[in-house]
């Protein structure tokens, strides 16, 4: 199968998870997206899992690769609804949440990928 479906497919599965993901976790909050902070964090996490499983133990093949990091998790993170959920924040007067989302997005995505190799390396498979 070419690798442009195979994305296609995965992205497809991703936007899915993503849309019932961030409105389960979102489910209540109205002036804060813990919905996409929570998809983000989530995506980074399995991001990690899955490319340093790949790299230390070639775990998964370019096409599984692809699938699931390009597609599925590509879909699933949104920087673009984080950027227009920040803006809005932003327009809205609300500094304190945009300041909040901003600096817990970058540091708990950032966080998920280290933690991500962490996991991989308790697990043995670094």
């Amino acid at each position: 199968m070419s690798l442009w479906l195979i994305v296609g497919l995965g992205g497809f599965f991703g936007a899915i998870l993503r849309y019932w993901v961030s409105g389960w976790i979102q489910n209540g909050y109205v002036s804060f997206p813990l919905g996409t902070l929570g998809v983000n964090f989530i995506g980074s996490l399995l991001l990690a899992l899955v490319m340093y499983a790949s790299e230390y133990r070639g775990l998964f093949g370019e096409q599984a690769r692809v699938f699931l990091t390009i597609g599925v998790l590509g879909s699933f993170t949104t920087m673009s609804t984080f950027s227009y959920e920040s803006i809005k924040l932003l327009e809205q007067s609300k500094h304190l949440l945009f300041g909040l989302n901003l600096v817990g997005t970058v540091t708990l995505c950032l966080l998920a990928i280290y933690l991500g190799k962490v996991l991989i390396t308790i697990m043995g498979l670094k």
